[in-house]
């Protein structure tokens, strides 16, 4: 997919567990890179972590390959401590949770610094 896509920015940190689901569902890569920092790291489930924007960028392209499909899960209450919010959602089927810590940016959107996406619930 094109870098030009205009994708809608997190005004608040829970919008970015939203903007994951749907943009999974969809296959956006770009999309899904551009919900995190440049620096940010991604936790994958084989153990290993994928630090800034490439690595992120291939674990998406890896993941959304078969096409699978998503549900929004529960968000739970989002912690915050000035400029930071770390945010958690359990999963749809209830198997797991996500935990994740958001940077509230210059422009007062939020982006993703750290994502760890299955935490056993």
């Amino acid at each position: 997919m094109s870098g030009t896509r205009s994708h809608e920015r997190a005004v608040e940190p829970e919008d970015l567990s939203r903007f994951v689901v749907e943009r999974l569902n969809s296959g956006d890569v770009e999309g899904l890179v551009a919900l995190y920092e440049p620096d940010a790291v991604l936790a994958l489930p084989d153990g290993k972590v994928a630090t800034g924007e490439g690595e992120i960028r291939q674990a998406y392209q890896q993941f959304t390959a078969d096409r699978p499909v998503f549900k929004h899960g529960e968000q739970q209450p989002t912690l915050h401590h000035g400029d930071l919010a770390l945010t958690s959602v359990h999963l749809a089927d209830g198997s797991d949770a996500t935990v994740e810590v958001a940077r509230r940016q210059p422009d007062g959107t939020w982006l993703w610094v750290i994502d760890r996406p299955r935490v056993l619930g």
